[in-house]
């Protein structure tokens, strides 16, 4: 699916901006058709934005079910005779879109776009109303799972296994864009080759015209605007002398503008792909990246800010990035949901490595939150829990996922789960599926799942279906607090196991809660001064297991949770305070991650 642009046969135009709102906690607005007139009993919300935190409510933070917006939008006249698309960047967890009074689209899934043909249902010329209902609501069918609670009072209750708040609504942008009714529908571009001063690029250009009427041909750019390389046709390879590879650090991307002509030698309609060129390999314990090995220094993050929600900015997707740079970090992986295309535009640009994760968070009945239970085993997999419903939602958000971020270069791994409960047999037929759809959909990037602290290496039944070993570790916090000797003989202990597995290894969590501020001469659980010895206890640990390719702290930043006792104002795992302002152990880090001579592939 290709991004809405601008250009010499396209127009965007953004639907951002205050739209009206209404709970539905009756959950009757379908059946009364609140699509087909103005939205009564409705007030001003701002899109893209969580709705949760925006007013002073727990009837509105704490709904579940249905919320209903709507916006009119002027179409010009000029669209007349063009194509023209509604597209969502993302409605979690689900929804349903109206234009005028016809239903256009449906959607499940948070956090991937989705959009729809709406040329026939719109007048040019004219204002016309757009409604969307969002449902918030988590099952056993959704990715990532849930259970809603009927209590005998009447409330609707939210149950969901993941430490992390259920924000809803329209996180992300919202657009009406137009292509020319024949046009080019996506495309497909990989390295397939970097030897040298040599890079080959193969790309695949799909459209909706007949292939003997129309022709497809490409151009590709380099940074200055030179056209490096040229060739004709919807599938071919380019052969790029003197490349310039893209690599971590170093965004450079090349543009490929791919044009539709008619036989006549009419420009039916163009487009541009930005190209990074660079290639991924593992290699027995190595990752490499251009066939360096690269060791990832970096965070998990959550799209998290006040007020906000889980709704993309600008500024502070740009604030972000500066303190990554600030820090010293290379890479990020986008926890626990595919983050907004912007990210991943400006990792792009900025050379920030990202391991690209689904939504399938909580599907491990053992382990809830990083809180742990009475040690009493459950079944994750049966038909009323974890089971076929459940799988064939995950495979449609591994496809969505990559239809979405193939052409990115700083995706450099994808990863489908988080966490899963991967010790009970079943595990293995439910993740072989997912395992073999995501490299058969893109066999130019390597796979895997986060392991949580609860499936060690004698136990895991899915540790050969992937290719690299992705452990989040919490020695010292939820397992032996404020006891760092013993994390850090249990630690290595551990990855000296998983090493015997000749796979590549990413510590993607570890750390410890600090309240800000809280501070302590004897080091002790929640204090900033406990948080940065226990990274240094993990450090050492890394240092000295060579299998240990990449280490990502969690947290980035503190963000929140669902209200409980073993959250103070949400997690405060982060190196840095959910407003962005530093703990102490930021600045360990730092001087860790940017000391010239660290390397850790010695």
């Amino acid at each position: 699916m290709l991004r809405p642009q601008d250009g010499p046969t396209r127009e965007r135009r953004s639907l951002g901006g205050l739209w009206s709102f209404r709970l539905d906690a009756e959950g009757v607005g379908r059946a009364e058709g609140w699509w087909r007139s103005q939205l009564a009993g409705a007030v001003d919300i701002p899109v893209p934005a969580s709705y949760n935190d925006i007013f002073p409510d727990t009837t509105v933070r704490d709904h579940v079910g249905d919320v209903w917006y709507q916006t009119q939008v002027w179409v010009p006249a000029r669209w007349a005779g063009e194509r023209t698309v509604l597209r969502f960047d993302a409605a979690t967890h689900r929804a349903t879109a109206w234009v005028n009074e016809v239903e256009v689209a449906r959607h499940e899934g948070g956090y991937t776009p989705f959009e729809a043909d709406v040329t026939a249902h719109l007048l040019p010329g004219a204002e016309n109303r757009v409604t969307v209902v969002v449902n918030n609501e988590l099952t056993w069918e959704s990715i990532p799972p849930g259970r809603v609670e009927e209590r005998a009072d009447g409330r609707r209750v939210q149950h969901y296994f993941h430490d992390f708040f259920n924000y809803a609504g329209l996180h992300r942008p919202v657009w009406l864009y137009t292509t020319p009714p024949v046009h080019i529908s996506d495309i497909t571009v990989t390295t397939t080759g970097l030897k040298g001063t040599t890079g080959l690029v193969a790309y695949r250009v799909e459209s909706t015209a007949q292939a003997e009427e129309y022709v497809v041909r490409v151009s590709l750019r380099d940074a200055s605007g030179a056209e490096v390389q040229a060739a004709t046709g919807a599938v071919g390879t380019l052969r790029i002398e003197d490349v310039h590879p893209w690599a971590p650090g170093d965004g450079y991307l090349y543009e490929l503008e791919a044009t539709l002509w008619s036989t006549s030698g009419d420009l039916v309609d163009s487009y541009r792909q930005s190209v990074g060129v660079r290639t991924v390999e593992v290699r027995g314990k190595e990752f490499l990246i251009n066939g360096t090995p690269f060791y990832f220094k970096g965070f998990g993050k959550h799209e998290d800010a006040a007020v906000r929600g889980r709704a993309h900015d600008d500024i502070l997707m740009v604030h972000d990035f500066a303190l990554l740079e600030w820090t010293g970090a290379n890479s990020i992986r986008t926890s626990h949901y595919p983050y907004a295309e912007e990210v991943l535009d400006y990792a792009d640009r900025q050379g920030v490595v990202v391991i690209d994760e689904t939504a399938a968070v909580g599907l491990n009945l053992n382990i809830a939150g990083g809180v742990f239970g009475s040690g009493r085993k459950v079944s994750t997999f049966s038909p009323d829990t974890v089971g076929e419903s459940t799988l064939r939602t995950h495979l449609q958000a591994v496809r969505e996922l990559v239809a979405r971020d193939k052409n990115h270069p700083s995706v450099v791994l994808w990863s489908i789960a988080n966490e899963p409960d991967n010790v009970q047999p079943e595990a293995r037929d439910y993740f072989a599926p997912l395992a073999a759809e995501a490299r058969r959909l893109d066999p130019s990037r390597p796979v895997a799942y986060v392991n949580a602290l609860m499936g060690k290496p004698d136990e895991c039944v899915v540790t050969d279906l992937f290719d690299v070993v992705l452990l989040n570790r919490y020695y010292g916090w939820y397992f032996g607090p404020d006891d760092l000797v013993a994390a850090e003989t249990g630690l290595e202990a551990e990855l000296r196991q998983w090493a015997a597995h000749d796979k590549p290894i990413v510590i993607t969590e570890y750390g410890a809660d600090a309240y800000p501020g809280l501070r302590s001469v004897v080091p002790s659980p929640w204090t900033e001064e406990y948080q940065t010895e226990l990274l240094d206890v993990y450090h050492r640990v890394f240092d000295r297991v060579d299998a240990v390719v990449g280490e990502q702290v969690w947290n980035f930043a503190d963000f929140a949770t669902a209200p409980g006792v073993f959250r103070v104002d949400g997690n405060k795992k982060g190196v840095f305070t959910r407003e962005r302002r530093p703990k102490g152990a930021a600045f360990s880090l730092r001087a860790r991650w940017r000391k010239a001579d660290f390397d850790a592939t010695d």
